[in-house]
């Protein structure tokens, strides 16, 4: 039995979705026409194929647009780079998201950094990065804000709070430790070479798990009532009743959740935040792109 909190990423994706919603209806009648998200899909990478699927249909139901580029696994870079230009002087587009991984033959910063800043919802773009670390207005990647919401959902004012953020990428540890410096929240940076890396996590109130490897952070890791984030997305090998293998996060939640006072599921929590994310970011970028007001805190 937990002790813990379970923190529903679902239940907040939801509200957030009916949120973005409300505004894309109010935008609509503002701006004369829909918010527009195109997403762009090289090849047929069968994972990549359900989440473009996803974000297509959440997309529509929020009362947006979308457009769905789908290019064959050989194309050149050059007709990619060039869809892309078309994008970023297309009125109609808002956000442009380009599906990754990209072929070997592609390189993925060189295609993201064509893309034009005020339409990186995404939140990957060196500029978007850049405007996050020094505290400017920009894109910030989808799924730490989605993590963040959740923190600021359970704790309100995070200021003062120790948090430990294990694992260092671009896409999620890096924007999730600069997201929770601008919190005032006291910040360190675990990773693979962290030295005693079980007594770093154990002095923090907030723990983000963003390491990718299936349920490293022990309950013994995690200091009594601390908040536990668990990015990771992990597939246990195949058994008997779970043949295709159970899918488990980065922290070992049938220990943790017996300490900590709030964790989120693998799945359920953090991985619907992404795309409901992804959709108000779609949505506060077409309010900057048409010059309207939006409260963008409020969302």
């Amino acid at each position: 039995m937990s002790n813990a909190d379970i923190i529903d990423g679902k239940a907040f994706a939801e509200g957030l979705r009916g949120r973005v919603a409300e505004l894309a209806a109010s935008f609509e009648q503002a701006a004369g026409r829909k918010a527009g998200l195109a997403v762009v899909l090289v090849g047929e990478d069968p994972a990549s194929e359900i989440y473009v699927r996803n974000k297509g249909k959440q997309t529509i139901a929020c009362g947006m647009e979308s457009m769905e580029h789908r290019l064959p696994a050989d194309t050149p870079e050059t007709d990619l780079l060039a869809l892309v230009e078309q994008l970023n002087s297309d009125p109609a587009v808002d956000g442009i998201l380009v599906q990754l991984p990209l072929p070997d033959h592609m390189d993925e910063q060189k295609v993201i950094a064509t893309i034009n800043p005020d339409k990186d919802v995404d939140g990957f773009h060196v500029i978007s990065a850049g405007r996050l670390a020094v505290g400017q207005k920009g894109f910030v990647a989808c799924t730490p804000l989605g993590c963040l919401m959740l923190l600021k959902d359970r704790l309100g004012d995070l200021s003062g709070l120790d948090a430990v953020v294990i694992g260092r990428s671009n896409i999620v540890g890096k924007p999730m430790a600069q997201l929770l410096l601008r919190e005032n929240c006291t910040v360190t940076i675990a990773h693979s070479r962290t030295k005693d890396l079980p007594e770093v996590v154990r002095r923090a109130d907030i723990v983000v798990a963003a390491v990718g490897r299936a349920e490293m952070v022990k309950g013994d890791w995690v200091k009594p009532g601390a908040t536990v984030i668990d990015v990771g997305m992990n597939r246990l090998p195949p058994t008997e009743d779970k043949p295709k293998g159970k899918l488990v996060g980065d922290v070992d939640f049938a220990e943790v959740s017996q300490v900590a006072g709030a964790v989120t599921p693998v799945p359920g929590g953090v991985g619907p935040m992404t795309i409901a994310v992804l959709l108000r970011n779609t949505i506060v970028a077409a309010h900057r792109n048409a010059g309207l007001e939006l409260a963008e805190d409020a969302i």
